[in-house]
C-alpha cells in the first residue's frame, strides 16, 4: 500500500500534475461519452449501410494516424506539447459541434478525418506531457511505469461513469445533445491547458533530432508496434463478439451482457496498480509478455463457455491483460524512444487505432465465416503470434537492461 501512497501523494502535491490529471478526466469522460454509441450513430442516426460504416471508419482511422504522427513529432522538435493539446482540444470542440448537427455521410467523413483526427493527439500528448513532468518531481526513472499507471488510471475511471451519463443524455436529448456535451468537455479542455499548463519548449535534443522515417524503420520498434496491433485487433473483436456469443449461442440476456462488462472494470483499476509496481522492479517487457500470455488464456477459454455465468469469473483475466496493455506498454513505448515522449506514446495509441479498425473490417467476415467460439480461438492465435514475436525480439537499447536491472 505504502508503494502506492507515495506516488499519488507526490502526484497531488504538484499543481502541474493535477491539472493534468483533470485533463485526463475530461478527455476521457469525452471519448467514453461518443465512444461506445459512434457505430449506432453511423447506422441508426445517418443510415449507413455497414459496408459505408466501415469505410467511413476506415478513412477516420487512418487520417487520425497520419496527422497524429506528424504532430506528435513536431511536439518533440518544434512545438510545445501546450500548444499541441490546445490545438486538438478545439478541434475536438469544433468536431463535435460538427457531428451534433451534420448528416451528411461526405461531409461527416471529411469533419472526421480532419477536426476529430487531430483531437485524437490529445490523449498521446497528455502522457507525454506527464512523462516529462517526472524529472520535475525527483521520480526515480524504475519508479515511472508505476506513476504513468497510477496517470492512466485516472482516464480509466472516467470510463466507469461516462457511457451511462451519455446514454442518460442521449435519451433525453438524441445524438445531438450528447455530441454537444462532448464538444464542451473538449472546449473545457482546451481552455484548461490555455490557462494552466505551462509553455515549456520541445524535448529536440538527442535522439529527437532523428528523422521520424528513421524512427518508423527500427525494426525492434516496428515488431512492439505490429504486436500491439495484433493485440488491439483481438480485443477489439472480442469486444464485439462476447455479446453475441451470450445471446445467440449461451441463450443470456442483456443482464448478463451487463454484469459480464462490469465485472472486468472492477478488477482493473488494482490490476493496472499491481502491474505498475511489477514494472517498476524488473523488466517491462516480462510483463508485457506475461500480459499478452494472460490474453492467450482468456480468449481460448471464453470459446470454451457453456453458460452465461462461465464468463463472470474469466472477466478478471480480461481485466489483467486490459491492465498491461492499456497501461504499462504506454511507458513501454516511452522508453523505447527517449527525448520522443510525443512520438512513442502516439505510436502506442497509433497501434489501437490501426487494430481496433482492422478489428472492425475483419470481424462480419470472420464471424461469418467461423461462428462464435472458433473467432475467439483466432483472437487468442493472434495474441499468440504477438507472444512468439515479442520473444524473437531480443534487440534491446543498451540503456533499456541497465534501467530494468
Amino acid at each position: 500500500m505504502q508503494r502506492l501512497l507515495v506516488p499519488l501523494r507526490t502526484i497531488l502535491r504538484h499543481r502541474d500534475f493535477v491539472v493534468l490529471l483533470g485533463c485526463n478526466l475530461l478527455i476521457g469522460l469525452a471519448y467514453s461519452f461518443v465512444g461506445p454509441f459512434v457505430s449506432m450513430f453511423g447506422t441508426l442516426e445517418v443510415k449507413m449501410s455497414p459496408v459505408v460504416f466501415s469505410v467511413f471508419m476506415t478513412i477516420t482511422s487512418v487520417s487520425a494516424i497520419v496527422l497524429t504522427t506528424i504532430l506528435a513529432r513536431w511536439s518533440d522538435t518544434h512545438l510545445s506539447r501546450r500548444t499541441v493539446l490546445v490545438l486538438g482540444g478545439g478541434c475536438g470542440a469544433l468536431g463535435y459541434v460538427g457531428y451534433a448537427f451534420v448528416r451528411d455521410v461526405v461531409w461527416l467523413t471529411v469533419i472526421g478525418s480532419t477536426f476529430l483526427a487531430v483531437s485524437a493527439i490529445t490523449f498521446s500528448q497528455l502522457f507525454a506531457q506527464a512523462r516529462d513532468l517526472l524529472p520535475r518531481l525527483n521520480v526515480d526513472p524504475r519508479e515511472t511505469p508505476l506513476y504513468m499507471n497510477v496517470f492512466r488510471l485516472f482516464f480509466a475511471l472516467s470510463w466507469t461513469v461516462g457511457p451511462a451519463i451519455a446514454s442518460w443524455v442521449m435519451v433525453l436529448y438524441s445524438y445531438r445533445g450528447m455530441f454537444l456535451v462532448a464538444a464542451l468537455l473538449f472546449l473545457v479542455f482546451m481552455l484548461v491547458v490555455h490557462r494552466c499548463v505551462p509553455e515549456l519548449p520541445p524535448p529536440a535534443q538527442g535522439a529527437a533530432r532523428a528523422p521520424l522515417a528513421q524512427v518508423l524503420r527500427r525494426p525492434d520498434l516496428l515488431a512492439y508496434f505490429a504486436g500491439f496491433v495484433l493485440v488491439f485487433m483481438s480485443a477489439t473483436m472480442c469486444m464485439m463478439n462476447l455479446p453475441l456469443l451470450v445471446l445467440d449461442t449461451l441463450g443470456g440476456n442483456a443482464r448478463h451482457v451487463g454484469v459480464i462488462y462490469s465485472v472486468a472494470p472492477v478488477f482493473e483499476l488494482p490490476f493496472m496498480l499491481y502491474f505498475g509496481v511489477l514494472a517498476s522492479r524488473g523488466d517491462q517487457a516480462g510483463v508485457i509478455r506475461t500480459g499478452v500470455f494472460i490474453a492467450v488464456i482468456y480468449y481460448l477459454a471464453l470459446s470454451l463457455v457453456q453458460a452465461p455465468w462461465h464468463v463472470y469469473p474469466l472477466q478478471m483475466l480480461g481485466a489483467a491483460a486490459t491492465a498491461v496493455t492499456s497501461g504499462v506498454a504506454i511507458t513501454f513505448f516511452q522508453n523505447y524512444l527517449p527525448g520522443q515522449a510525443g512520438t512513442a506514446t502516439n505510436l502506442y495509441a497509433s497501434a489501437q487505432r490501426l487494430g481496433s479498425t482492422i478489428g472492425y473490417l475483419l470481424f462480419g467476415v470472420l464471424l461469418a465465416a467461423f461462428g462464435h467460439r472458433t473467432l475467439f480461438v483466432i483472437c487468442g492465435g493472434l495474441c499468440a503470434v504477438t507472444l512468439l514475436l515479442f520473444f524473437v525480439q531480443s534487440r534491446r537499447p543498451a540503456w533499456i537492461a541497465s534501467a530494468t536491472a
